[in-house]
């Protein structure tokens, strides 16, 4: 592992082109993408102590017990086209550190990085066959899900891709770790720093063109939130869409034409439905790129919790305004939502901070904060329809998931001669 963080360093601009060539985030966005991945490396770096078990000596008379963690065998990761690079390095570092082999499905849309990375993992020194990767779409999920050798698998994508293989790996008697799709609330209060907060927003709302399972996409305005409106529009419009490998561009194109043509209908349910559109991105044309999978910042305002452009994940960079008259009233907002991956506040108020943090129901919280992701030395932690497992990515909770415990009890002394055989419930003093 310290080998592989040290190639991944050399090659990151080889690996942010691949993932830019073929997923379409920006150069600076794809090297960011590779950077968090490699920060998980690093972490599977002190898997000698995070793997270590607990020992209690002399328990009992002459007993010692002790506990160890030892890897479950194969284990499977199923990748989504969002951060080819960073997912893939959420799963296989920690699980091969663990002691287990990994084969790794990267998405059919963009399994460049993942070839690259394995092929660094090789160069690293891992063993031949340590790390495998196949490629395939619903055939090949159906088959890790099925396989008999595989142990666990880790999943990121959609709700329904991530409901169906946790349902037909658990039947199979499989761990199951899957991260599913999202709605991140941020609520903004009166007294919060405007600036601060509105470059946040839209740095969350619209980076990586809205293609991320933390991409902060709604944002629910406490009291009047015209100005904050009207200033969001001009910042959002001041953002440059091209192609991702144009050194200024901020916004690159979404995935694919199907995407785009989902986020259109996304956009235009959400006008039908009485939303106003205060910034429209669907018409944008990329003077090179004129068939391009562009859309550019897109906003839309008194939006409510019954429309379909709230209630599905858009996946694209549409940022949706809602408004509470209270702070409770948008905490209650948040917490009705299905989704529980992240949310932030943006508040001077600690108070306000405190209150937020404790009643929210979402796994990841950010104050003054928008995408609140932590180091792996903690775990990602989504919540709620976010997340289907018990045991979370990387972090502590990601060891055991790779791990299974055993405890051993042992004793070495000498028998009295003449002990008999004794059937009784064996006791603590007397074992």
């Amino acid at each position: 592992m310290f080998k592989l963080q040290e190639l991944i360093r050399r090659d990151i601009d080889k690996l942010a082109m691949n993932i830019t060539t073929e997923q379409g985030k920006t150069l600076k966005d794809a090297h960011g993408d590779v950077f968090r991945g490699l920060e998980v490396v690093e972490h599977a770096c002190g898997m000698a102590t995070l793997q270590m078990g607990e020992y209690v000596p002399n328990v009992s008379n002459g007993i010692d017990t002790y506990s160890i963690r030892e890897p479950l065998g194969v284990c499977a990761g199923i990748c989504p086209f969002n951060f080819p690079a960073l997912i893939p390095l959420w799963m296989f570092p920690l699980a091969v550190t663990c002691g287990n082999t990994f084969v790794l499905k990267p998405s059919e849309k963009d399994p460049g990085a993942s070839i690259m990375l394995a092929e660094l993992a090789m160069e690293a020194g891992l063993p031949n066959g340590v790390l495998n990767i196949v490629h395939g779409t619903n055939d090949v999920v159906n088959a890790i899900c099925d396989d008999d050798n595989i142990r666990a698998i880790s999943f990121v994508g959609s709700n329904i891709a991530g409901m169906h293989i946790y349902a037909r790996a658990s039947a199979k008697g499989k761990r199951v770790q899957s991260n599913m799709g999202a709605k991140n609330h941020a609520i903004v209060l009166p007294d919060a720093n405007m600036d601060a907060a509105l470059n946040a927003l839209v740095a969350a709302g619209f980076g990586a063109a809205g293609q991320r399972c933390m991409a902060l996409s709604t944002v629910v305005f406490v009291g009047d939130s015209q100005p904050w409106e009207n200033k969001l529009v001009e910042r959002a419009k001041a953002l440059k869409v091209n192609a991702g490998t144009v050194p200024d561009a901020d916004l690159g194109p979404v995935i694919s034409k199907q995407a785009k043509e989902r986020i259109h209908r996304l956009i235009q349910s959400g006008v039908e439905s009485g939303a106003k559109l205060l910034l429209d991105g669907r018409n944008i044309v990329v003077p090179g790129y004129e068939q391009g999978n562009f859309i550019g910042p897109t906003i839309l305002s008194g939006v409510t919790a019954d429309m379909e452009c709230y209630k599905e994940e858009i996946f694209g960079p549409v940022f949706l305004c809602m408004k509470a008259d209270s702070f409770e009233e948008a905490i209650d907002i948040v917490n009705r939502n299905k989704y529980g991956n992240g949310a932030a506040i943006f508040t001077t108020s600690g108070a306000a901070a405190r209150k937020f943090q404790t009643e929210i129901e979402a796994g990841q919280v950010g104050i003054n904060v928008p995408i609140p992701v932590p180091l792996p030395f903690f775990s990602f932690t989504g919540s709620k329809a976010s997340f289907a497992g018990d045991l979370n990515f990387y972090g502590k909770a990601g060891v055991n998931y790779f791990t299974q415990i055993k405890t051993i009890t042992q004793q070495w002394k000498d028998l009295a001669a003449g002990s008999g055989v004794s059937l009784a419930m064996p006791t603590s003093q007397k074992t």
